[in-house]
């Protein structure tokens, strides 16, 4: 099937209490892992493109490596997002060039001037079938991008949703609920240890995210900085050279609560990244004579999928679902 919109993956998502992965891609060995695992989990799938990676690997190669995925994986619905883009240019580059659906991150803007450059992309990408995801709240945290500290980032207000939805139409709200971007979502201080030592976050507000369903109801809600931070990759990276201690995610658990609400998109990254440095770090300490980029780059991707099938199933919940 061609590309889709997520209009309607929202609404089964939504109906059926689960949510779709929305994974950040950079090249071909993590489009492949991901779509790889969905297609055998029969899972439809988002797959997105931040401002970061259009700069890295170009518009062009990206929009073609997806194509390419939606060839190979016949069985699932995948659509192809904008993540976080900056402004009204960007949104209209990807809509023009071949996306099915944009984000414009208008948070940090004044709440007036969030709705006036919401609406405006809204009403662009609208005109040419495209849907539009924007943002209320503001994450802390470090993510290609977008850099936002802890002082300056602040919780989704539900007083405004409605308000801003209507004015803008947007087709989907992403929302702060005590996420962040990146691998050090949390600081220590921020968090508790538990029996076996190991840091846990401060809980999501859910109670937050529970009176905006009440003011927007069956109205798509996202969730962005998701990551888990899988540990196990983290020691892998630890173990063979690396150095990236205090590392913590967003509890599982707590993700698996959200997609049963309204919560129908969760933005996952760094958990990907994770997969992949470890398993190269691991490789070339095991193969300190190997230097064929084929022969690291696989059981990277294949480590991606198994983590991506993780994900749909136990974590996400729409595994079968396509």
């Amino acid at each position: 099937m061609p590309l889709v919109t997520t209009t309607e993956m929202f609404k089964k998502a939504y109906d059926g209490g689960y949510a779709i992965g929305a994974f950040n891609v950079n090249n071909m060995e993590i489009v492949q892992g991901i779509t790889e695992a969905c297609q055998e989990e029969k899972a439809p799938v988002i797959l997105q493109v931040s401002k970061g990676a259009r700069a890295y690997a170009n518009h062009t190669y990206l929009v073609k490596l997806v194509e390419a995925a939606v060839i190979e994986c016949k069985d699932i619905p995948i659509a192809l997002h904008l993540d976080h883009g900056p402004d009204f240019e960007t949104c209209k580059a990807c809509v023009d060039g071949g996306f099915t659906s944009v984000m414009i991150d208008a948070s940090g803007k004044p709440f007036a001037e969030n709705i006036e450059i919401t609406r405006k992309v809204v009403e662009y990408a609208h005109d040419h079938g495209v849907v539009v995801e924007a943002e209320l709240g503001t994450l802390a945290g470090v993510e290609d991008e977008v850099k936002v500290s802890a002082k300056d980032s602040s919780y989704a207000h539900p007083e405004e949703v409605e308000e801003f939805v209507s004015k803008t139409g947007c087709d989907s709200l992403a929302i702060a609920i005590g996420t962040s971007h990146g691998a050090y979502k949390f600081t220590p201080a921020q968090c508790t240890r538990n029996e076996k030592g190991i840091l846990v976050p401060p809980p999501l507000r859910f109670d937050v995210l529970d009176e905006i369903v009440k003011r927007l109801p069956g109205f798509p809600i996202v969730l962005h900085g998701s990551s888990s931070v899988p540990q196990n990759y983290v020691k892998m990276i630890n173990d063979n050279g690396g150095k990236m201690p205090d590392a913590v995610g967003i509890p599982e658990e707590q993700l698996r609560k959200a997609a049963r609400s309204a919560v129908c998109k969760i933005n996952i990254d760094s958990d990907l990244r994770l997969a992949m440095t470890g398993t190269i770090r691991a490789y070339f300490n095991e193969h300190p004579d190997h230097f064929d980029p084929r022969q690291y780059l696989k059981p990277a991707r294949a480590n991606i999928k198994e983590l991506v099938r993780h994900k749909l199933i136990d974590v996400l919940g729409c595994a079968g679902k396509a």
